[in-house]
């Protein structure tokens, strides 16, 4: 509609505006221009909501039913259940503290509005507190202003609106009060609409206010994100797997050995006791912890790379990404346009045979150079930057008068006065130029302009704007007198030449997708930018370009379609928030994590979507930063390679602790429960079975979760979603390394109690040489961890950590056996040297069976990334 039309509906009055009675009533009908406020959980709430995992509850369980055991007993032994707890609180505090940083994407949008703006009101000029806009307001705005509301130009003057953060346009629009827009048109077509939270970049104008609040595009926007919930990590989910899969192992266990003692008649509530004793002895207390304790070792790391993480669980979750939505502007390109190329009649132009033609455009702006620095609109100020002796050419211009740019007459003109009159410069559209031009530049000569010319000219515009460069034109025409008008200054002009400019991609950003496609993970450009200035610039860096869907496109599209189309799409333009929260949405439903890069505010809402959100520090807006998982604090696309690998190599980390953990936890049940089915002495003792998981289990798992990136961690596809720490055999690896272990400590019990204890029903000498080998065969073990290849010979000693452990752990084991008062805490007799030498053989054997099986077996696959799928399958979630 006009600018009439708005005002008759809006029923305001261009003169006047409104009355303050009436301002008062629209203010109580339509409420603040501000954004609502979502609803914030608690601390409390946040900290209760830590217990919610499963494998929080299947430890909150244990602790239950040891203390509940001990109560029975009679007995003031809480030690595991106080450690249990300990662990279970420590983690619920350190997830506390990571929510509570995180959910602030509204109160950034909410602090992007203008503080205040200059209003109509009852005939004069007033400035008003931005949150007491209404609708049928008249607001004046001038360079640098932040539009309060959205606005429908009543009158404007060489007006351009900076609207990247909104529509991820890098240039500044053309805004005219007398365009006339399509009804369902987009932000970013609506040439006569101002959007709140934008700014204006130059010139002036005038506005009547059409929307306010939560009914403004940013409010839209602002809703979309309060609604959208953030997704399930995959480490979430495979950690739900795991806990849920070791609790049905555990009960199955615990079980069957209860049957087991009732059949052979041994009392049940005895019964009942040994098998919650094993059900706790057999999980994993330290799990969570170390788990944690390994994200945040690659949260460090990663902020070292300039990648800061504001989930933990994110880390993880980016070495299992598959495919990345990445914003062009800003994130792939550089958020700056900048001039790259120049022609004439003739052809393309050298620098020192442009830097006339540019010197002529920089002199037809409306530039200034205040203190060193060019203010001005983006494209503008991107041609005075190339000029040559722009300082002195902006000095010594005299304006005699100037035509100013608008969307109809697409150019706009300088005179300016010379010592022998004037001379007219005219910049524009090429093709609406060329028809005021009787002559053109071509090689160095001025020649008539032909029909031949002219369709060169016209084939070179052709082929830059083929290219997604923004073509302009120059001409100019000397004068004796200052032209009688508009259209006398504009005609009869000398053609001099194209200039081409673009937002280029950032250097780094090409080989940073290369990497990524080489690491199997699908690069994806979602922009507002043109279709073919997206394909251009997608084409330059990599991305496939064999596919280009719209936003209009999208629109028509069904949510079945849109799932087919993504499949095989790789760019999609002219999209909005909306549009990008679906395509996130849809690749999701194919069961692939997807990570989403931007920096401005219509990224948000598919940041939050999205399994993992990656904002820009630097030219991000704080609506992005808050919304994303992750935030970039170079703005270097390439960053996130580095973010990959690293959570790739957390990822392998954890199944490394996991392995060990479970395959030492293994061996630890085999031999109480071999144990209790011969009727023979225990073989460790309560003590004992703690110390083991304590220290000799703890430390390593820490130690290896520190473990470096391997070479090959970005030469294999993602980790496939539904894959669990078991996958690819691992489960059967960890239940065969255990019995391996459990059966060497029961290999050493059975030589000590038959070599070397007097009574054999008092087995000291065999528990010790048990405990000794269980410890020690677990530390050894945990060298095989480091990689499914060979370690012998091939950096086994590499993690100085993990070195660091094996002699603490084995120093304090000693310890316990050596030292008097220690050991008879524990239960432990001082060995003899041959004594010694039957563990230290015993201990060794896990690393020569583990290194002569990996020799043997190369194939194996250390993680299941490696272990290329010959065809992607997409699974769609319900």
């Amino acid at each position: 509609m006009d600018a009439q039309e708005a005002l008759r509906i809006l029923k305001s009055d261009r003169e006047s505006g409104l009355r303050t009675a009436d301002a008062e009533a629209r203010l109580q009908k339509y409420g603040p221009n501000a954004l609502k406020k979502g609803k914030k959980k608690t601390l409390l709430q946040r900290f209760i909501l830590q217990f919610g995992d499963f494998m929080v509850l299947i430890l909150l369980g244990a602790a239950a039913v040891s203390f509940a055991t001990s109560c029975i007993q009679g007995e003031a032994d809480f030690a595991d259940t106080l450690l249990i707890l300990g662990i279970v609180m420590a983690n619920a505090l350190i997830g506390t503290v990571q929510e509570a940083k995180a959910e602030h994407a509204l109160e950034a949008l909410r602090s992007m509005s203008a503080p205040h703006a200059s209003v109509l009101r009852d005939g004069r000029r007033a400035v008003l507190p931005s949150d007491a806009l209404v609708p049928g307001d008249i607001v004046q705005l001038k360079t640098g202003d932040v539009v309060p509301a959205d606005l429908r130009l009543l009158e404007s003057t060489q007006l351009y609106a900076e609207e990247s953060a909104l529509t991820g346009e890098s240039v500044p629009a053309a805004k005219s009060a007398g365009a006339l827009c399509a009804e369902k048109a987009g932000a970013a077509e609506r040439e006569n609409m101002l959007f709140s939270g934008t700014g204006v970049a130059s010139g002036h104008g005038v506005g009547v206010v059409t929307a306010t609040g939560m009914e403004t595009e940013m409010g839209r926007i602002a809703a979309m994100l309060g609604e959208e919930e953030t997704p399930d990590t995959p480490l979430k989910a495979r950690l739900r797997k795991t806990g849920k899969l070791i609790g049905l192992l555990v009960v199955g266990i615990c079980a069957a050995l209860f049957a087991i003692g009732l059949v052979q008649r041994v009392d049940p509530l005895e019964m009942f006791m040994i098998s919650i004793s094993l059900a706790v002895a057999a999980i994993p207390e330290g799990l969570p912890a170390v788990v944690t304790i390994v994200l945040a070792l690659g949260v460090r790391r990663m902020a070292a790379k300039r990648a800061i993480i504001r989930h933990l669980q994110a880390v993880e979750t980016l070495g299992s990404c598959q495919v990345i939505c990445s914003d062009k502007t800003g994130t792939l390109t550089q958020n700056k346009m900048t001039v790259v190329r120049c022609a004439d009649g003739a052809g393309l132009l050298e620098q020192a045979a442009a830097e006339g033609l540019l010197s002529a455009a920089a002199l037809c702006t409306t530039v200034e150079l205040e203190n060193d620095r060019l203010v001005g609109a983006p494209t503008e100020t991107a041609i005075a930057a190339a000029a040559p002796n722009l300082e002195a050419l902006l000095k010594g211009r005299v304006k005699a008068g100037e035509i100013p740019f608008t969307s109809e007459r697409k150019r706009m003109s300088v005179i300016l006065r010379t010592e022998s009159g004037y001379r007219v410069i005219v910049k524009g559209a090429p093709d609406l130029l060329l028809q005021r031009c009787t002559a053109a530049k071509s090689g160095g000569q001025t020649l008539p302009l032909s029909g031949d010319l002219r369709g060169r000219i016209l084939a070179r515009n052709a082929e830059m704007a083929q290219d997604a460069l923004r073509v302009l034109a120059v001409a100019e025409k000397q004068a004796d007198s200052l032209p009688a008008s508009d259209d006398a200054a504009e005609s009869g002009l000398t053609f001099l030449g194209l200039i081409g400019l673009e937002d280029p991609p950032r250097p780094e950003a090409k080989q940073a997708v290369l990497e990524c496609r080489g690491a199997g993970i699908r690069p994806v450009m979602i922009t507002g930018d043109q279709p073919s200035t997206a394909a251009a610039i997608a084409g330059r860096l990599g991305i496939d370009t064999a596919q280009v869907t719209t936003g209009a496109e999208l629109e028509a599209m069904s949510d079945e379609k849109l799932l087919e189309t993504v499949k095989t799409c790789s760019v999609f333009a002219r999209v909005s928030p909306a549009h990008k929260l679906r395509i996130v949405k849809s690749f999701r439903r194919l069961r692939l994590v997807t990570a989403m890069t931007g920096d401005g505010v219509n990224d948000a809402p598919a940041l939050k979507a999205a399994d993992i959100g990656c904002a820009m520090g630097r030219g991000g807006t704080e609506v992005a930063k808050n919304a994303a998982d992750m935030v970039l604090t170079d703005d270097n696309f390439a960053t996130i390679v580095s973010a990959v690998r690293e959570g790739r190599t957390v990822y392998r980390n954890i199944r490394k602790t996991i392995h060990f953990l479970m395959s030492c936890n293994v061996g630890e049940i085999l031999v109480v429960l071999t144990a209790f089915l011969m009727h023979a002495p225990t073989p460790l003792l309560p003590a004992q079975l703690l110390w083991v998981n304590l220290v000799t289990d703890s430390l390593p798992a820490l130690a290896l979760g520190s473990d470096p990136p391997q070479e090959d961690v970005m030469q294999s596809p993602p980790n496939p979603q539904e894959s669990t720490v078991f996958s690819n055999g691992l489960g059967l690896t960890m239940a065969v390394e255990g019995m391996m272990i459990g059966a060497l400590a029961l290999l050493a019990f059975s030589a000590g109690r038959a070599l070397y204890d007097t009574d054999p029903m008092s087995p000291v000498i065999g528990r010790t040489m048990a405990f000794a080998v269980l410890s020690l065969s677990q530390l050894v073990h945990s060298f095989n961890m480091r990689s499914a290849k060979p370690v012998v010979g091939h950096g086994m000693l590499k993690n100085r950590w993990l070195n660091l452990s094996f002699l603490i752990c084995a120093a304090l084991m000693a310890g316990v056996i050596v030292l008097p008062p220690a050991a008879a805490l524990f239960g432990t007799a001082a060995l003899t040297l041959p004594q010694w030498g039957i563990v230290a053989a015993l201990s060794l054997t896990p690393l020569l069976l583990c290194e002569i099986e990996k020799r043997f077996l190369r194939g194996r696959a250390e993680a299941p990334e490696t272990k290329r799928p010959a065809r992607r399958v997409f699974r769609i979630r319900p």
